[in-house]
């Protein structure tokens, strides 16, 4: 099945000779985030960066209610009624997609809209200029407050919006300004740029004097209606809202065409009477993405499903929101849990994350990060302070020990509500007492989780750590096509914050020079991995995935690669079974102190503007190359110490079998199997001693408490060039190595010895 070659290290390794001089770690992060007592910290930097602001969920003047930060959902918090939407969902109605749609490029998969409209190209419009955020409703002594607020703003002139106030169910009026869409309505409020209107909603005539004031900073509209213009007292008050954007010249909102243009929208082919609004407020009955065909032709990766349907009816009455006044004058708290609209407390839900990151304003497709042209740095194309992503919680009780953690990275062409709904979360959550399971948005569909897009997870990660209490130590990773991909790249660059990982259909990254993974794969001695690959699939194909387990297999590595006889590339995702995915990552704990630590560092897929440089793992930190063009740029650090008393584990043979997964939504999947595990680890003698194999690398640091060792342990180092090794703490050493036989030993300085 697979072609086995077994790699030689023969001939790698010269002699040197080891420096040890003092070396301080950073502190700690304790909670739910990884820790350690000494060393480095698991992972990058901005795991443990403090929370960031955006200025979009800032509270100024009247408003003081925390946000609710759960798309979808609704909540009565400190005399406020909140509506956090979703982020990117501003699609507007389902018609005919424009043709010259700049997501056409990579949507086609996991990311398609559901609604067709594009924004005009003029830069004004920054591709989400109508992107709804949040609404919120406050009764003052002698007014009524409402603050809308929009992921970006950079012309309000552009952009307009009407909330709907009052009226009866089935008696609909068409809301003003050429809106497009009608509501049941006693009154509309109306803003487009810094003016206000507050017409009767069946005259249409002039009800009223509302002030607006805009925010630039905060991207919000604050507006006050007069009691004296209408007073909802303490009654219950239905809402409607809706954004689009604002015809200038024409004084009306700007309707879409076929096909954008500078100055107008495009994707409304198709309709006979195209509505303005591309976002629609109080949408509490959107579904996730069932895990079937419907993808093909009725998607609703991005949440909008239903408002696309709704606007090209032109009928906006099913969404709205029933706001309990005599609730917000009494200042109760409700949260509103296990009601429509409430904040969900378990299952699926989607997030919204505040970054350390603002990249510019709203959507710019042109920062695509495309495979084989990947720059050496990348944005994604989402560039806000505000970021979406998916999170699962599972319905059972929090276990005492905190749940577990699993990344599930979305393929290419995704988003981060992927796999919301499906069994690949529900059945990785549910394992043992609970895995909470999140899935990032990456800035994009086509991130490849480098720079920015790999902050972005572990920006998710911090963001999670600090609303639910997690066992940190308990710690998986997986994903599906590029997210395998992900997979790799992050458990190899990172490999101390993993227990287990798994891909299905994960290519190696070969095609993307700065960042393959199979010259990085000794990185996972301590991770056990499952590969999922396809017989048939023409986009990860076997002759990529194959050599992934061949060299895991060589390194004599705990894996095991399951091929799927005749699965295209999709075929495992429509089929959704994951038990066995779920079965293998178990309860298995992170082992941050191994005896033996086998690190390759990486320094092109280092971005410290991002924070996520690593150049450590475990024990071994610091870890700097003697040349940036050798061995591919990479740099090898194997370490043993001897101050655990155990040696490592005997590798089994290769052992090989067939199966088949059954349970999923289309037949049973016959797959081959080749995998590879591991022995107990025999006794040995307990010494004081390092055993420091190393190739291209030019320094590292040791952490001798987590390595069990002293100050005084001999270190013995191997190595293709100059090498120095710090011992941290210990002030002074010096390390000598022993004539002839390519060996240094500690307290000296050795110099360079040519091949045993």
């Amino acid at each position: 099945m697979f072609t086995r070659n077994r790699l030689s290290r023969a001939g790698l390794l010269a002699a040197s000779a080891a420096v040890v001089v003092l070396a301080l770690a950073p502190a700690a992060r304790a909670g739910s985030l990884p820790s350690v007592a000494s060393g480095p910290r698991p992972g990058p930097d901005i795991l443990y960066a403090p929370p960031a602001q955006a200025p979009q969920l800032d509270n100024t003047g009247v408003w003081k209610a925390p946000p609710i930060l759960i798309s979808g959902s609704s909540a009565y918090r400190h005399g406020e009624f909140l509506y956090q939407d979703w982020l990117y969902d501003d699609h507007g109605a389902r018609g005919q997609r424009d043709p010259g749609d700049p997501r056409r490029s990579v949507d086609e998969g996991a990311a398609t809209p559901n609604g067709s409209y594009t924004y005009p190209t003029a830069p004004a419009y920054v591709g989400n200029a109508a992107d709804f955020v949040e609404l919120r409703v406050k009764p003052l002594e002698t007014a009524t407050a409402f603050r809308v607020t929009l992921s970006s703003l950079v012309d309000p002139s552009l952009v307009a919006f009407t909330i709907a106030i009052g009226g009866t169910p089935g008696i609909l009026h068409d809301l003003p300004h050429g809106a497009g869409a009608r509501a049941p309505a006693d009154l509309f409020l109306t803003v487009h740029g810094d003016h206000a209107d507050l017409v009767d909603a069946g005259t249409g005539q002039a009800a009223g004097t509302p002030s607006v004031k805009v925010d630039f900073a905060r991207r919000q509209f604050d507006l006050r209606v007069a009691h004296s213009d209408w007073d909802p007292g303490q009654g219950t008050v239905r809402f409607a809202a809706g954004t689009g954007l604002w015809d200038t010249a024409a004084g009306r909102y700007l309707l879409p065409q076929a096909a954008a243009t500078a100055g107008a929208p495009g994707g409304a082919g198709g309709l006979a009477t195209p509505s303005a609004l591309f976002n629609v407020a109080f949408r509490y009955q959107e579904p996730f993405q069932p895990p079937d065909f419907t993808v093909l032709t009725n998607a609703t990766w991005w949440r909008d499903r239903l408002q696309a349907q709704a606007l090209a009816r032109n009928d906006i009455s099913q969404f709205f929101a029933q706001v309990d006044f005599g609730k917000l004058a009494t200042g109760v708290d409700d949260d509103m849990p296990g009601q429509l609209g409430g904040v969900p407390q378990s299952g699926p839900m989607n997030r919204i994350l505040a970054s350390h990151f603002d990249l510019g304003q709203g959507i710019d497709f042109s920062k695509s990060c495309l495979p084989g042209t990947l720059p050496v740095s990348c944005t994604g194309e989402y560039l806000g302070r505000l970021q979406p992503y998916s999170v699962y919680v599972p319905r059972k009780p929090a276990p005492t020990s905190g749940y577990g953690l699993t990344l599930l990275l979305h393929s290419y062409g995704g988003t981060y509500n992927q796999y919301s709904t499906s069994r690949n979360q529900s059945q990785l959550g549910d394992r043992g007492d609970g895995s909470i399971v999140i899935t990032p948005e990456g800035r994009g569909p086509d991130g490849w989780y480098l720079d920015y897009a790999g902050a972005d997870t572990f920006e998710v990660w911090a963001d999670v750590a600090r609303r639910y209490r997690l066992d940190p130590d308990w710690t998986a990773i997986s994903g599906y096509s590029m997210g395998g991909y992900g997979t790799f790249k992050l458990a190899t660059q990172y490999p101390d914050l993993f227990a287990r990982a798994e891909t299905t259909v994960g290519p190696s990254g070969e095609g993307i020079s700065v960042a393959r993974t199979r010259p990085q794969l000794e990185s996972l001695r301590n991770i056990p991995i499952l590969m999922w690959a396809g017989g048939a699939d023409a986009s990860v194909p076997v002759e990529d995935t194959g050599p992934q387990a061949d060299r895991l297999d060589a390194l004599g590595y705990r894996y095991e690669s399951d091929l799927f006889l005749g699965a295209i590339h999709l075929l495992l995702a429509f089929n959704d079974q994951y038990q066995p995915v779920a079965d293998f990552l178990g309860t298995a704990r992170v082992d941050r102190s191994p005896p033996h630590v086998s690190y390759v560092y990486n320094p092109a897929t280092d971005y410290p503007a991002a924070g996520t440089s690593a150049g450590h793992a475990y024990w071994v930190s610091g870890v700097k190359l003697r040349d940036a063009a050798a061995n591919g740029g990479r740099g090898l650090v194997d370490v043993r110490s001897d101050g655990f008393g155990v040696g490592d584990p005997a590798a089994s043979a290769t052992a090989t079998g067939t199966g088949t997964l059954t349970g999923g939504q289309l037949f049973g999947l016959a797959y081959t199997a080749q995998s590879k595990t591991w022995g107990p680890a025999p006794a040995a003698a307990t010494g004081d001693r390092l055993v420091v194999n190393a190739t291209n690398v030019a320094s590292l640091t040791i952490d001798p408490t987590r390595a069990r060792i002293t100050c005084a342990a001999e270190v013995g180092v191997t190595s293709d060039g100059p090498v120095e090794v710090r011992l941290a703490g210990c002030e002074g050493r010096r390390c000598a190595s022993a004539p002839g036989n390519g060996r240094g030993h500690a307290y000296g300085r050795c110099r360079e010895r040519g091949r045993d």
